[in-house]
């Protein structure tokens, strides 16, 4: 016991420490923000190649738009691409400009979305947590570091930020953009305005000799002026960054976070009054002026092929109904908010009933700062109801919701983080009330049973995933890799772990543990799975498109039979025609022999269960190459002329 009390002492005057000095708080702020950024975002990030079938989509059409310099309309092998809008094609493709055309550039756009609102995040709870003691007039810098700490590694440390990150597509880019206007209009609605600075700093609370301290320095907000004809800044940036979400993904960049600030701003019944602070129409004349030019440009240059193709196919109707096969049952997203966030979503639960939300009286007596954990549940629930009700179902759709989970979980935590001294003169009720030690114990059982499920899962894991054409002997790879062992004895450690800890009542260690545990599966499993993957799925085909480099004769086409990978158009820049059947490719390759083309030649690219459909004898073609589970052949004209096939 004295033991324990003596650590605690030490990690309070090791904060005490940081928190006086402001140059070593930011020192360490940034060093902690850095080292969970490079573990989650940047390590390895472009050493594999692209994955088949969507990242290389995003990395081929902003390469097109790099070389033609063709700003407007997104093209993918001679196609117009209207998937998405143009920011995400932007970004990729400055970062060719910047760093060259890789997979490091191709990526680089998603982590630093994800980065930045990791940092975004973590001012905001320090301001949070620091505003609290402000009012409470307590010094609690133990529990505001640990509890600022912990919400950025959670919010960057899990399973569905961590793909998403390191992925060159949208995704990660429209949740950097929502989820940083979410936490800026909050920082604008509790009032943070003036100077600027992080919040690190020290400044005396109290009346002068109360003896009092808290270690964050605070800028003192000017009164609003109501004549002004701008809204302050936290609000300006809103503004901004809406309009960035609408131009990653659409309409959808502005619904989700109008739904959630309309939903909360009612519970707390302030709506009118935040509309007047926020100047909503200058908010809404400058989401506007900077997202409205590109799509203007691009409908006078498509036309009604772009409205029908975005607006109809890629929006409505992924709204109302199935698009691509992409349908699943009702309860689809709760396992993907389990998995998705795992392991910390089982405390999910716990963080919400904490909250009671339900006491709409209770959350509009206090003080808007005070409302972030009540901001952070309507963020999460929008998000997840709004994507319940719509019919195409996809995982990476709530991912904008896993910012809300990481703030709900760590102010569940924060409660546990206490100073060993907090000296308090002035009672202030907190807003919400102390998490209950029935609670915890339950959620930590449930963390105990899922680790251990999991455990059993990843050990078992051949025999719950299915085939890959790409990669024949699939299952007796993984299980000679010994990944699934190593994931298995990570998560069984980590179970037997908290499990100890609840015995001994070490509540404030088990998110650590989680953590911990998380990070090392990232290290030894998750980094060495995905080049297995890369080694086996991906670099055949990037082995190949360097042989189609090379052999390919000036406008000699190339087909890709009973497949469709991307990467191919990204790795070799030339044009795929893609036919699905053997018939169809033979009945093709006869036509273009009719019309005497030059080269007298096609380049054939097929797996080789349709390659042998194809029924070609050996004279009939020339292997170039055979890599994994892919043959690349030239299949000269005057072999195909007269020649009658049959097809099995």
């Amino acid at each position: 016991m004295r033991m324990k009390l003596s650590v605690k002492h030490t990690v309070d005057r090791w904060f005490n420490k940081i928190a006086k000095n402001p140059a070593l708080s930011l020192t360490v702020s940034i060093l902690w923000l850095i080292v969970v950024g490079w573990v989650a975002f940047g390590w390895n990030l472009g050493n594999t190649g692209l994955i088949d079938e969507t990242e290389p989509l995003f990395a081929e059409a902003s390469r097109q738009m790099y070389v033609t310099g063709d700003w407007i309309t997104p093209f993918f092998n001679g196609d117009t691409r209207f998937d998405k809008p143009a920011l995400i094609y932007w970004c990729q493709a400055i970062a060719y400009h910047l760093i060259g055309v890789n997979e490091w550039a191709v990526r680089l756009p998603s982590a630093i979305a994800a980065f930045g609102l990791v940092c975004l995040a973590f001012y905001t709870i320090q301001w949070y947590l620091a505003k609290q003691d402000e009012l409470e007039q307590v010094s609690r810098p133990t529990r505001r570091y640990l509890t600022s700490f912990i919400a950025a590694a959670l919010m960057a440390l899990n399973p569905e930020t961590i793909i998403w990150a390191r992925t060159g597509v949208s995704d990660m880019l429209l949740t950097g953009c929502m989820a940083s206007a979410l936490l800026c209009f909050f920082l604008g609605y509790a009032g943070k305005e003036g100077t600027g600075d992080w919040g690190l700093g020290t400044r005396k609370l109290g009346t002068e000799g109360s003896g009092l301290r808290s270690e964050e320095k605070f800028s003192q907000s000017p009164i609003p002026n109501p004549q002004s004809l701008f809204p302050n800044k936290w609000y300006l940036a809103f503004y901004v960054l809406i309009a960035g979400a609408i131009l990653t993904k659409g309409p959808v960049g502005i619904v989700l976070p109008g739904l959630i600030v309309a939903a909360f701003l009612l519970y707390v019944g302030k709506v009118r009054e935040v509309l007047r602070e926020m100047h909503l129409l200058v908010g809404i004349l400058i989401i506007l002026a900077l997202s409205v030019p590109w799509y203007a440009l691009v409908i006078w240059r498509n036309g009604w092929n772009y409205i029908n193709s975005f607006f109809g196919y890629h929006n409505l109707e992924r709204f109302t109904e199935v698009v691509n096969g992409h349908s699943a049952p009702w309860y689809f997203y709760f396992l993907v908010v389990l998995l998705g966030f795992a392991p910390y979503s089982v405390y999910l639960p716990a963080s919400i009933i904490k909250l009671k939300f339900w006491q709409r009286s209770h959350w509009r007596s206090v003080e808007r700062f005070q409302q972030f954990g009540l901001f952070a549940w309507f963020w999460f629930a929008s998000i997840f109801s709004f994507f319940c009700i719509a019919v195409t179902k996809l995982p990476s759709y709530v991912l904008p919701l896993m910012p809300a989970a990481a703030i709900l979980v760590a102010l569940l935590w924060s409660d546990l983080f206490s100073d060993t001294e907090t000296r308090q003169t002035i009672p202030s009720p907190s807003p919400t009330l102390p998490i209950s030690a029935s609670l915890l114990r339950i959620s930590g059982w449930v963390n105990v049973v899922f680790l251990s499920i999991l455990a059993t899962a990843l050990l078992n894991i051949t025999q719950i995933l299915g085939t890959d054409p790409a990669i024949s002997n699939f299952h007796e790879l993984i299980q000679k890799s010994g990944l699934p062992v190593i994931a298995g004895i990570i998560w069984l450690v980590s179970a037997v772990l908290v499990a100890g800890l609840l015995l001994s009542r070490r509540w404030n260690y088990i998110i650590s543990i989680n953590l911990i545990a998380f990070v090392a599966f990232v290290i030894f499993v998750l980094t060495p799975a995905s080049f297995f993957i890369d080694r086996e799925r991906q670099l055949p085909l990037r082995e190949l498109s360097a042989v189609i480099l090379e052999a390919k004769q000036p406008n000699e086409e190339l087909i890709m039979l009973g497949f469709k990978k991307p990467s191919v158009v990204f790795y070799s820049h030339i044009h795929v025609n893609y036919l699905k059947f053997p018939q169809e490719a033979v009945e093709h390759i006869k036509n273009q022999a009719a019309k005497g083309l030059k080269p007298s030649s096609v380049l054939l690219l097929a797996e080789q269960k349709k390659f042998l459909q194809m029924d070609l004898q050996p004279d009939d073609y020339k292997n170039l190459s055979t890599k994994g589970a892919y043959n690349l052949v030239r299949v000269p004209f005057k072999k195909m002329k007269n020649q009658k096939i049959d097809i099995s």
